[in-house]
């Protein structure tokens, strides 16, 4: 066929496919700050993997079309929590929430709200602390690194675990650790501990409510069964241990995912996003501290590392961490860095021992009707074995009867004896009378007897009971 008769194909019209495209990858997420305020913003997966630095796979996780078990990731500027229906996207900074409308989602969110602003007061007047503990770290490792004219300082250092104490050097002493450690101590949590533990506590909250109501109603019903069997009663519990198996494996994935975090330190340490990001800072005020100094450029890869060391050990002191020298450094260097994750530690113990408390009532509760069935098997059994007993009773019965028609059946016969012979005298008729009733009184007095040795015979044989 011609191209010209070709038949003219629809044109969409402009725009059209666009906007779809738009609304598609766009999505409403609501925004939660350190403050406490919130807002809806209309943003796309893209800005979200920009804003957060989380990769694409991640965000499949918060996806509420999608069904993926309970998780909790940390990554380098924000953590994904994807507890039972409550998911969330947590920085240093702010906390987005794609599905806000959910009914069961609200309360978290006036909670989240309520527990950041409660907190924000406390938080600024420790971060003031924390800025001048900062800048009191900053100024000492720059002075700490050996330079020509303090070889004898840096001597010194070595013999005592490569920290100089400042005393005869003329090298200002570090901040000590005690100070440091009573500083964390006073702190208040992080904004993003604050705002998983809402998550743990809202997720933790909605799985024990299922829980209490599970109870309330298998408990009647599981002894409601017991005392009386029926079609009913047997659906209700059927209905029950459904949903026993169901909230059981949410609760135990929630609890894996805790045991799996408290379990890898690397895991908790990588979810200190407000300690990284004051350690960045702390590397920036070192960077342009360096710069202002004007320092030759033939020395600028020696002052690159010194500055990387330095924020690494300032980060370390802001932390608390526990670090430990090696004498046989020929720089006295810091080794065997053990991660400060106590109060992290503590946070999810504590929602770990909630979970398995709850888990434990499921487990209490499956043993309940595990018991429920046994017992219920047990008196189906025992009724089967009654009916099975009056089923051998019977059959015997049967038996027994069966013998007593074979006799009438004899008896029946066209065969011409006396007994059959018709009756003249009142004499005759008086003995025919006795011998009717004493074969028919003899025949069913035999079947009884019969039917009572067989019943004899069968309990003595442990047949019967």
């Amino acid at each position: 066929m011609d191209a010209h008769h070709a038949r003219p194909q629809a044109v969409p019209p402009p725009g059209g496919t666009r906007r779809k495209a738009a609304a598609a990858a766009t999505r409403e997420w609501l925004v939660v700050s350190s403050s406490g305020g919130a807002c809806l913003e209309e943003v796309g997966k893209y800005q979200v993997m920009a804003r957060t630095g989380l990769p694409a796979r991640d965000l499949r996780v918060l996806d509420p079309h999608l069904s993926y078990p309970s998780s909790i990731l940390g990554r380098e500027r924000a953590i994904v929590v994807n507890l039972e229906r409550f998911r969330a996207v947590i920085t240093a900074h702010e906390v987005l929430i794609p599905n806000s409308k959910d009914p069961v989602v609200a309360p978290f969110v006036r909670e989240l709200q309520a527990r950041v602003s409660d907190s924000s007061e406390a938080n600024q007047a420790c971060d003031i602390d924390g800025e001048a503990l900062m800048k009191d770290a900053s100024d000492w490792p720059s002075s700490v690194v050996p330079s020509t004219g303090q070889k004898d300082a840096s001597e010194a250092s070595k013999q005592n675990n490569g920290i100089s104490t400042g005393e005869n050097s003329g090298v200002p002493a570090p901040p000590p650790l005690a100070l440091c450690k009573d500083h964390s101590m006073k702190k208040v949590l992080p904004f993003e501990f604050r705002a998983l533990e809402v998550c743990l506590e809202s997720a933790c909250r909605c799985l024990e409510a299922e829980t209490l109501t599970l109870e309330q109603e298998a408990y009647p019903a599981l002894d409601e069964l017991t005392s009386k069997i029926s079609t009913l009663n047997l659906e209700r519990v059927r209905q029950i241990k459904s949903r026993l198996v169901a909230i059981s494996g949410r609760v135990q994935k929630v609890r894996d995912e805790l045991e799996h975090l408290l379990d890898d330190d690397m895991d908790m340490a990588e979810m200190y996003l407000t300690e990284k990001l004051m350690s960045q800072r702390l590397a920036e005020s070192s960077l342009s501290r360096v710069h202002e100094n004007g320092h030759d450029h033939e020395d600028d890869n020696d002052d690159d590392d010194d500055v990387t060391e330095e924020s690494r050990l300032g980060h370390l002191f802001l932390r608390g961490e526990d670090v430990q020298s090696d004498p046989g450094s020929s720089n006295g260097s810091f080794t065997a860095i053990k991660p400060n994750i106590e109060e992290l530690e503590m946070l999810l113990e504590a929602y770990f021992v909630q979970i398995d408390g709850t888990l434990n009532k499921l487990s209490h509760l499956r043993e309940y009707v595990d018991d429920t069935e046994d017992y219920i098997n047990i008196m189906l059994d025992d009724k089967q074995n009654q009916l099975l007993q009056m089923g051998v009773m019977l059959s015997t019965a049967t038996v027994v009867i069966t013998a007593g028609v074979v006799v009438v059946g004899l008896f029946g016969m066209n065969i011409g004896i006396s007994l059959y012979n018709t009756p003249t005298t009142p004499e005759e008729v008086r003995k025919s009378d006795m011998e009717f009733w004493a074969t028919t009184f003899g025949t069913i007095g035999g079947c009884v007897i019969l039917y009572i040795l067989a019943i004899g015979w069968g309990k003595k044989s442990g047949l019967l009971q």
